[in-house]
């Protein structure tokens, strides 16, 4: 902007006074104009992952690279304090699943420990995932404002007595109480960062009722996520939002390489979420799929990191001040490996604090066993005491359900189950045969596709593979001599003959539930439900349950039968 001082006549000194005031806020509203770096980072489905976990990285030409251990609290604490050494203003925020079939170190706690973990970590919201309602809206409840009155009482303010609940805000715009017709938390955040008003506002799936327990969420209704991510814009605009951010907890999936920026063959529903949302929302931050990708969908930037910590995404977002609008965005997705960053001391500590006190609890009794040690090792036809045991309990657990077979994959069970004095398993030796934190999966597979996942425990060579476990009650048959893909000669469920035609209520793992360990026959079930129930849960309830009953562990007969 340029003012001329020239005139015809000259100026007095008041008149120059102003001239000269002019010419100033022109250029102060040029430069009220310059375009601001906002600097986010996104977190999704962290699942109280509080110590690091085994992660496979993509290599860049797809191929999969070793497994190393990544993620956890202090990886991301590294990380975080270092970002924020080159902009003190970076906004941490959260796709959802921050907890929810959790590891044990936060799980005995009622996660308590990971609620306090992203409080340290300065998050200032996160969405509401599924699995945040897997103790009930109640709890849900609690774990934002704190206290004790929780319906997990044993695990409640245990480890402090005076838990305050979390400092960032949960956000879900789409779940309405059905009672009042309002909406059961906030819908949106604002954000002030450099002068820039940054609305967050925040959606769960508009499915979750089929993958929660139905008692956890009664009384409240989950409507289309876009509509209600629209819904919230004017109120947000009311209040002085300059950009507005949507984080979904819902996501999708692609061939694309996790750290390529740009993709352009994103699926799933996050799809036409997105393609619903208001022109002016640019940017996406997705989760529930436990997916890394960094896609352009409709021109808008959507994306997600993974799960467990293992990745976090940094976003670069350029927003011209005083009109609000969004330049550039640049994202990245960056692993999450401990020693990547100099050591945010106050986490270390902190993880240090809750890993002693998980220690002492680690020691409690749950259950007298019939006997000791209970082996995780084979027979000659695939079949082993421990595994029986597990593939009851899970059936166990979810009858309820409707469930009529169980099955457990040989390579979750990592150590026979032992006891300590007069066979008293503690809850340590117990967590340490399934240490993984996975969660129940209910859902329908037919006759004709049980018999193909059975059919894929041979490779190709005809050596035994990976065994499936199986529950009480069902069983079947193979022969050696006969082809691959045609071993399993007959198999029953409660002494009849499986019918392939018959649809069959299996439960199983969530890792198996996807399709895990090869066998993609359990990702084609229908009517699943994701019952956010730990199989570590299931597993101690189940020994409780059969204490002092006196009855061996051996099955009255082999549940898997080599033919001779």
């Amino acid at each position: 902007m340029t003012v001329s001082l020239r005139a015809t006549a000259p100026l007095s000194r008041a008149a120059f006074a102003v001239a000269i005031s002019l010419t100033l806020a022109g250029c102060a509203s040029i430069a009220s104009r310059e375009p601001v770096t906002i600097n986010l980072v996104a977190m999704n489905d962290f699942h109280g992952n509080l110590e690091p976990s085994r992660f496979v990285p993509t290599n860049p030409d797809g191929s999969k690279a070793p497994a190393i251990r990544a993620g956890g609290a202090e990886a991301v604490a590294a990380a975080l304090q270092a970002w924020r050494k080159e902009d003190k203003d970076l906004l941490f925020v959260s796709a959802g699943d921050l907890v929810g079939a959790s590891p044990a170190m936060s799980s005995l706690w009622a996660d308590e420990p990971t609620i306090e973990a992203m409080n340290m970590l300065d998050l200032r919201v996160s969405a509401v995932g599924n699995h945040e309602f897997d103790a009930g809206r109640k709890e849900l409840l609690r774990q934002q404002h704190g206290g004790c009155d929780s319906p997990r009482p044993a695990k409640a303010c245990q480890m402090a007595k005076d838990y305050r609940g979390a400092k960032f805000t949960y956000l879900a715009g789409n779940v309405v109480d059905k009672a009042t017709g309002k909406p059961f938390i906030p819908a949106f955040k604002i954000e002030e960062v450099k002068g820039i008003k940054v609305g967050l506002v925040g959606v769960v799936l508009q499915d979750t009722r089929s993958v929660v327990m139905a008692s956890g969420i009664a009384g409240l209704e989950f409507g289309d996520e876009a509509a209600a991510i629209n819904r919230a814009i004017p109120d947000m605009r009311r209040q002085g939002a300059d950009v507005i951010v949507a984080l979904v907890h819902e996501g999708g999936n692609t061939k694309d390489h996790p750290t390529q920026p740009g993709c352009t063959n994103l699926t799933g529903p996050i799809v036409g979420i997105v393609q619903k949302l208001d022109p002016s929302i640019r940017l996406v931050i997705t989760g529930h799929t436990h997916q890394s990708y960094l896609c352009k969908v409709d021109g808008r930037t959507v994306t997600q990191a993974s799960s467990y910590g293992h990745m976090l995404t940094r976003i670069r977002m350029s927003v011209q001040k005083g009109a609000g609008s969004v330049g550039d965005i640049q994202v990245e997705n960056v692993l999450m490996k401990g020693g990547d960053y100099p050591a945010d001391e106050k986490m270390a500590a902190f993880i240090a604090k809750v890993k002693e006190s998980s220690r002492a609890a680690l020691t409690r009794p749950v259950a007298r066993l019939a006997s000791a040690p209970v082996l995780r090792k084979q027979n000659e036809a695939g079949e082993a005491p421990l595994g029986n045991l597990i593939a009851d309990a899970v059936l166990a657990a979810t009858r309820n359900l409707g469930a009529q077979i169980g099955f457990m994959n040989e390579g979750g069970i990592r150590k026979d189950l032992e006891a300590g004095e007069d066979n008293v398993a503690a809850f340590g030796q117990v967590q340490a045969v399934l240490p993984f934190g996975n969660t129940l999966v209910v859902m329908d597979l037919t006759g004709a596709q049980i018999r193909a996942l059975l059919e894929r425990q041979w490779n190709k060579d005809g050596s035994m593979g990976s065994m499936l476990q199986v529950s009480n009650g069902f069983s079947y048959t193979w022969d050696e001599k006969r082809p691959v893909g045609s071993r399993v000669t007959a198999i029953t469920l409660n002494g009849k003959p499986l019918d392939d035609a018959k649809a069959y209520r299996i439960v199983a793992n969530n890792f198996l539930a996807e399709g895990g360990d090869n066998y993609p026959e359990f990702g084609k079930g229908t009517r699943r439900l994701e019952t956010g129930l730990l199989d570590l849960d299931a597993f101690t309830e189940y020994l409780r349950s059969i204490e002092g009953q006196g009855a061996s562990l051996a099955p009255a007969a082999p549940r898997i039968v080599k033919a001779q």
